[in-house]
């Protein structure tokens, strides 16, 4: 008798790295696309969206899949590297399906969908989703109340082929609870609309904040403009104050002044202040909050401070030490300590004695080229910004130049990965998503 293939549940594989046969990875999976069927026939399961390392997600087909197990999911080897692009009959089972409201058929009651199961056909290369869990009543997976939960046949439930208004998110953002923000920014990116502004709504306002420093500047400005003004201005504030000052440039002038008058006075204070400088200029590219000392603070302070999770690492690799007032603009400006030091001096040493003042700032007007040029001379991660008076107004990090640097596309753009360097034969595939073994080979990242 033949063995039955065994049940995966999607939030077991996403994320999921993905194999070749010689054990190289390719990418880690994010999402499974699917076909509704008439009737109450169960979807057919078309393949996985699988992001490569260099980002770029293409479309794996179920039927190059040798082995789902064991936490890996194993490929034939060859995999067609075109970018996956999602047609109107197909259904994200993870981004879509998940968190969805539905019905019992027998009962009419009203369900929502925690998880779905796959299987592969008996004796067929063929997959199918057979089975759904949910949970009865009002919540999702992170609200207090928590009714009866069953798993049920796909063919028991109705109302997946319905568009949904006001859809949940709590299961998707529990898929994804681990991602970086840039990575659940990259997920973001790939909804739909409509689901971009659910799981948005869902996000706890921190957590929106790292997500919409990383996405691309139209997305950022599509979320924004569907949060409601109050909680825009919240998450605006919970922003880098020079990633929330390039979001707000962005907008009309007179949007811009409302979200300003609504966030707290000192944040808003900190974003006026980059508005008023260029934008790829030192002033219009720094943070306003680095680490400030006072000449008589210790080198156990300045570790103090460093160890702060929130910190980014560019921003934790040095402290600045500056007369009071403590705040930018500061008083004068003395020098910086760099982390290194910090690790190589008695805990009691007093910051001031180990400055490194030999190292020139940066001047809000100097032009992106200028920086670019400073950070390549000096090997810096981050460099203090001073104006005229002598007094430090915050620092560049070497990611905000980066960002300016790069194309505006970037994040869709992978440099491991050049479309000219792609065979012939892979440019000319057809986009069926039943087509033949593809010609481009992913090898291990």
């Amino acid at each position: 008798m033949a063995a039955v293939a065994p049940r995966i549940f999607v939030s077991h594989l996403s994320g999921v790295a993905v194999f070749d046969p010689n054990g190289d990875q390719v990418g880690r999976v994010r999402d499974l696309v699917a076909i509704l069927r008439v009737g109450r026939k169960p979807p057919r399961l078309l393949g996985l969206v699988v992001e490569l390392s260099t980002r770029r997600r293409i479309f794996l087909q179920m039927t190059r899949i040798t082995g789902v197990e064991s936490g890996q999911v194993i490929t034939t080897g060859v995999l067609n590297v075109r970018r996956f692009e999602q047609r109107p009959t197909e259904r994200l089972v993870i981004g879509e399906l998940l968190d969805r409201r539905v019905r019992l058929v027998e009962t009419g009651e009203e369900v929502t969908v925690l998880d779905i199961s796959v299987q592969q056909l008996p004796a067929r290369r063929d997959w199918e989703i057979d089975r759904v869990f949910v949970r009865k009543g009002k919540g999702g997976a992170f609200r207090r109340h928590k009714g009866e939960t069953l798993t049920v046949e796909w063919s028991a439930v109705t109302g997946f082929s319905l568009e949904e208004h006001g859809q949940g998110a709590e299961n998707l953002l529990a898929t994804f609870e681990q991602l970086r923000p840039a990575d659940l920014a990259n997920v973001l990116h790939h909804l739909s609309p409509k689901r971009r502004a659910e799981v948005a709504a869902a996000l706890d306002d921190d957590r929106l904040a790292d997500v919409l420093e990383e996405l691309p500047e139209d997305d950022q400005i599509e979320i924004l403009g569907k949060l409601k003004e109050e909680r825009a201005a919240d998450v605006l504030e919970a922003m880098d104050p020079d990633d929330a000052a390039d979001l707000l440039a962005e907008l009309p002038e007179e949007e811009q002044e409302r979200l300003l008058t609504l966030m707290e006075p000192d944040e808003a204070a900190d974003v006026r202040r980059l508005l008023a400088y260029e934008e790829k200029t030192a002033g219009g590219l720094m943070t306003t909050e680095p680490i400030v000392l006072r000449p008589d603070a210790t080198v156990a302070d300045a570790l103090a401070r460093v160890r702060n999770p929130d910190l980014s690492p560019a921003l934790a690799a040095q402290v600045y030490v500056c007369r009071p007032p403590d705040e930018t603009p500061t008083g004068k400006y003395l020098g910086t300590v760099h982390f290194q030091r910090l690790l190589r001096d008695p805990p009691y040493t007093l910051v001031s004695s180990i400055l490194d003042n030999d190292l020139q700032s940066l001047d809000p007007e100097a032009a992106l080229p200028a920086v670019a040029g400073f950070f390549a001379t000096y090997d810096m991660v981050a460099a203090p910004v001073v104006d005229e008076s002598g007094s430090l107004l915050g620092a560049v990090t070497v990611d905000d130049v980066l960002d300016h640097m790069l194309p505006d596309d970037w994040r869709e753009t992978e440099f491991h990965l050049h479309e000219d360097d792609t065979p012939d034969a892979e440019a000319d595939q057809v986009a069926n998503r039943d087509d033949g073994p593809a010609e481009g080979v992913v090898h291990g990242s």
